[in-house]
Order: C-alpha cells, then structure tokens, then sequence
C-alpha cells in the first residue's frame, strides 16, 4: 500500500532536502509551507504522517499540532524546530507528538522515525493526547543535547499521569529539577511541592519527618507532628535519595503507594494521602535489591516511570548554555557585568570531566566571575583544579588568555566618557594580583609583601585603598 506523508514546513531548502531523502516508490510526500494549506491537505488528503515545523508564517506550529489532532487523534505527527527550547520540547510531548527533533536535521534519523511512524500509522490509537495549559514560568532545565532532550520529552509523556516516577543519576545532574519540572507540567501544578532528603535526616527521625507522630510517641514528643505526607496533600512529595531510607520507613511507604494509607507514629488511626511521589536516587537500586538492603516490592512499586538523568559529560554541548544561564544569575547576585568568556576558558571547561555535574558548573561560575577581570572570565578566572594549575608556570595561552581579559577592559573603559581609565584598570588588576598572593602565601602578610616587592605597610594601604579587608582576605586564604 502507498502511504503518504506531509510536510508543513516553510524553508524551500529543507522541503527540497527533506523530500529527496525520502521519497521512494511506496510513499507519496506533501507539503505546505503555511499552517492553512497543510491543515487543509491533512482534512482533504488524510496523510498517514506528519512533519510539522514549529515556526510557521501564519500559525504557531503547536496550535497547529492541536488541530491536526482534532482531525485525526491517532495522527504520528513529528515536530521539528531550529529553537530548542525545554518549554516547547515538554509541551510537544505533552500534547502527544510522535517525536521532537532539532534543526539542522539529521536526515539518516528522520528517516528512521518516518519509517516507523509510517509502520504503525494504522494501528496505533494514542489514548493520552495530552494537552493542557502553557506551562507556568519556572526554574528552567537549560540545554539542548540529544541527551537532556531525551529528559524533557519523558517528562512531557509523564507529567499529566499521576503515577511515581523514580529519577536515577549522578549527584548533582539536576534530579530535583527534573522532578519539579514534572510537577509544574501536572495536574497538581497548583499544590504544594515539598523536598525531602532521606540521606540528611537521621533514621530515627526520617519516619516521623515523613508521616508525622502522635503526642508521648516517643521521648521529646511533647506534642502531635503532621508530617510531610499530610502537609503536601494535594500536591507533590519528592523523595531524594531514596536509596538511603531505612527498612522501616521503606515498608511504610510501599503501604501508602499500594493502597494510599498511613499511620502516625505512636499512633492507630489510619490516614489517607492524596500525593504524587517522586523519588531520586544516585545508587544502584538493582544491585541494592540483590545485596537485601532495599525492599524489591518498594522498587518495582518506585519504577513506574523511570527517567534517566545524563552526568554533565554526556551533554558537553548543554555546556555554552549552561554557563550563559550561570554567569546571568550570578551577575545579578553578586552585582557583576561579565559578559564575555574567552575561547581558552571556555575550552578548559569543555576538557574538564565535571565529576560533581551541573552542581559543580554552578559553583565553577560563580567563582569565575568573582575572579573575573572587567567583564571577562578567562582561563586564570577558573579554579586551578578546572584550569588545570597545579603550582607549575602559566602557559602562552594562558597569559595571552589574560591580556586580552585586560585589554576587553581598557577598550569598555574607553567607551565612557566620565572614567579615570589608569586608576580603574590598576584597581581591577591589583584585586586580583592581591588575593592571588595572599592565597599562594597562605594569607601571610609578611611573605605577600615580599613576593610583591613591597612593604608590608604599602601592601595594607593598598589593600585599605580597594577596601580589601586585609584580615578577613587573609582569614579567608589561610582556610583555603
């Protein structure tokens, strides 16, 4: 049987480029370049498939998703956009679409996802088209690597089913924003949302954090505690690292996700939780089921749903974003302008294997644009153990590296007509050259001005002049 597929897609280029790689004898290919004429061919032609852009001249491709769906629910409709975006991947998946590519397109993996929606055209009935409101302004998932995409559209298939979810992965690869992208993207979006950390809480404490306790409970129970699957009714509880709940509580909480119901401690009364759980965790749940250390009823009950969250490595081309995203929440936090990170910085994060992920690229930027010069991160801005400074000399790169940081700021302060250009590239460099001694000697004021070549007097009044606190730096450097 001949099939047919159409293409709404307003790019003559890609039209052309996309047809050839696909056309064979059993396929009939259309297209459209306006969401009207590739509405009207879905209703008069009846395709088998679609490839739709999101950005289209006379309609936002996504409300032109909505109504193909109308027209034919079981409709494989592929989405495709030069603007990846974490909203627009969640939404396409929520909506129910096929599957979500980005531009440039790989046309070996277009072919493959066309084959096989072509393959299942006729059988396929997509019970759950989700659809639902634009997503509410949140703390954003930043990237756009095949491997995050994976993430944002598994939330997208998820978020609207009120199931658990259990998300595994690396400490510090951005769990908990998975989970809280989940819950912004669900029903229970307009209830509460509460994190617990099962690994922080000592045991004897975790089960009464989690379902609270009877007053005379225990010694110290002075009086009722409601606890946390109470006071997130309604809403999400997300439990990270669960890996490292003890026994007990793991039998309570296998309870309340088979059947919904929980008791107090101290207590007999039977309660009833109305919560989304979502669990994370950084350890092998497998081999601790095998070893006996957690329960296999409580895991296959957590694995309805599971999302795999990359390590950093897995998504090095998230790293340009990622640090964008950072170096604009810190400028704002920390009062800086930094607007340039120079191609030997940006090449040493890039080498760097980002043992501790997303968390540490956080804690690496905002270093960065404390030792910034001007409004440029350089290679020397990085910490050594990113730079790859382990005591010995600078490369030429390096040094390079930080001219150019200087002359960027030379050439800013030229551009201002009220400036005193030799004062305020003297200060920028000396805050800089000042804490770096004061860190290499340990914060010894004496050893600082001898490497220096100053006195020790002169060290203090220039530190007094660039209200550098020559104590608190050198409290500072000596703790380091």
């Amino acid at each position: 049987m001949k099939h047919k597929l159409l293409i709404i897609d307003d790019e003559p280029n890609l039209l052309y480029s996309m047809t050839k790689a696909l056309g064979r004898e059993s396929l009939s290919i259309l297209s459209a370049e306006t969401a009207a004429e590739g509405i009207r061919l879905v209703r008069s032609e009846r395709p088998h498939a679609v490839i739709l852009d999101v950005r289209l001249p006379d309609q936002y491709g996504l409300d032109v998703f909505n109504e193909i769906r109308a027209i034919n629910a079981s409709m494989p409709v592929i989405i495709i956009t030069a603007f990846a975006s974490m909203e627009t991947a969640v939404e396409a998946m929520k909506r129910g679409a096929y599957e979500y590519l980005l531009k440039p397109i790989e046309l070996d993996r277009l072919q493959e996802h066309v084959a096989r929606a072509l393959e299942i055209s006729h059988a396929r009935d997509e019970a759950n088209v989700l659809d639902g409101a634009e997503p509410r302004t949140g703390q954003r998932i930043v990237g756009h690597s095949p491997a995050i995409q994976e993430v944002f559209k598994a939330i997208g298939r998820v978020a609207l089913q009120d199931i658990t979810v259990l998300i595994q992965g690396e400490s510090g690869s951005g769990k908990e924003l998975i989970a809280e992208a989940i819950r912004e993207h669900s029903a229970r979006a307009e209830g509460p949302f509460l994190t617990i950390n099962c690994a922080a809480i000592p045991e004897t404490i975790l089960e009464s954090e989690l379902f609270g306790h009877e007053r005379g409970a225990f010694t110290g129970a002075e009086r009722q505690r409601i606890g946390k699957f109470e006071q997130v009714a309604g809403g999400t509880l997300f439990l990270d690292e669960i890996g490292d709940m003890s026994a007990a509580s793991q039998a309570k909480v296998l309870r309340l996700l088979q059947d919904g119901s929980f008791q107090r401690v101290g207590g007999n009364e039977t309660l009833r939780a109305n919560v989304r759980v979502i669990a994370a965790t950084n350890r092998n749940l497998d081999e601790m089921v095998a070893e006996g250390t957690f329960r296999e009823d409580l895991y296959y009950r957590l694995r309805e749903f599971v999302i795999e969250a990359p390590p950093l490595r897995d998504r090095i081309d998230d790293l340009e974003p990622l640090v964008a995203h950072f170096v604009a929440t810190f400028n704002r936090e920390l009062g800086r302008q930094v607007r340039v990170v120079t191609p030997e910085a940006m090449r040493r994060l890039e080498m760097h294997s980002w043992p501790g992920n997303v968390r540490e690229l956080q804690t690496v930027v905002r270093y960065a644009l404390l030792h910034a010069v001007g409004d440029t991160v350089t290679s020397g801005s990085l910490p050594p153990a990113v730079r790859g400074d382990h005591g010995g000399e600078s490369s030429a790169a390096e040094i390079a590296d930080g001219n150019a940081a200087i002359a960027a700021m030379v050439r800013q302060q030229l551009s201002r007509t009220d400036r005193n250009l030799y004062r305020d590239v003297h200060s920028a460099v000396d805050r800089v050259l000042l804490e770096e001694v004061l860190e290499h000697v340990d914060g010894n004021q004496v050893q600082a001005a001898q490497v220096l070549g100053i006195s020790r007097t002169t060290l203090r009044n220039r530190l007094s002049e660039l209200e550098m606190n020559g104590d608190a730096v050198s409290s500072e450097a000596a703790q380091r």
